[in-house]
């Protein structure tokens, strides 16, 4: 069983800031990648941003400049600061996390349950 946890989602008006943390748990044996999507009322999920193991981040035109991703020393959590918040960045934000439970299972995607922002004027 591998589980992510979300937190540090809220309620916070435009231009202010929110760091949400996941943090993975359970039968791991690697972590490939790690990142944060949303999805607001009437929309699909979209991804926000991506940081794979040693690599690169990744994130969506609509964040660029003002989210940053980032990985724990223990890299099995994941960070996202949100900044200059606009309410049109009004999700629930869902944690995902590529894993590989056993030596010699395939990596599958696994997802946290969501963690709620919400961006007043």
């Amino acid at each position: 069983q591998v589980q992510l946890v979300e937190s540090g989602g809220g309620l916070v008006q435009a231009r202010g800031s929110l760091r949400l943390s996941c943090a993975a748990s359970g039968s791991i044996f690697s972590i490939n990648a790690m990142g944060w999507y949303r999805q607001a009322p009437g929309k699909q999920r979209e991804l926000v941003a991506v940081l794979p193991s040693g690599g690169t981040a990744n994130y969506a035109d609509s964040v660029k400049g003002r989210f940053t991703i980032s990985r724990g020393t223990a890299k099995s959590t994941v960070y996202l600061q949100m900044n200059s918040l606009k309410p049109e960045d009004t999700a629930v934000y869902f944690c995902n996390a590529v894993i590989r439970t056993r030596i010699s299972d395939p990596f599958r995607y696994f997802w946290g349950r969501g963690t709620q922002v919400t961006v007043s004027l």
